[in-house]
């Protein structure tokens, strides 16, 4: 997706198909993906739209504490320090 699709997407209201959203194997540090349980796959894709903890909470069925936490796991597994690396990170890939 070129950056421009991205912007006119993030803009949308349009869901996406989770079918076709791809999580790639390999963090830009070249650590495997695989130390991401599924969860935390989900949850980084509901990030990277921009989704706050309490929105990924509600359409999760979980608390906001809960999601909270799992994205501070998925930032100390991809060494990110912020949710926009996250989001600019899945973009790229």
């Amino acid at each position: 997706m070129m950056f421009g699709e991205a912007v006119e997407y993030a803009l949308s209201q349009e869901e996406p198909d989770p079918s076709t959203v791809s999580v790639p194997e390999r963090s830009p540090a070249g650590k495997p993906m695989s130390n991401l349980t599924s969860r935390e796959r989900e949850i980084m894709l509901l990030v990277s739209r921009g989704l706050t903890n309490r929105q990924v909470s509600t359409k999760l069925s979980i608390s906001e504490r809960t999601a909270g936490n799992h994205v501070a796991k998925i930032l100390k597994k991809l060494g990110h320090h912020s949710r926009a690396q996250i989001a600019s990170w899945v973009s790229e890939t």
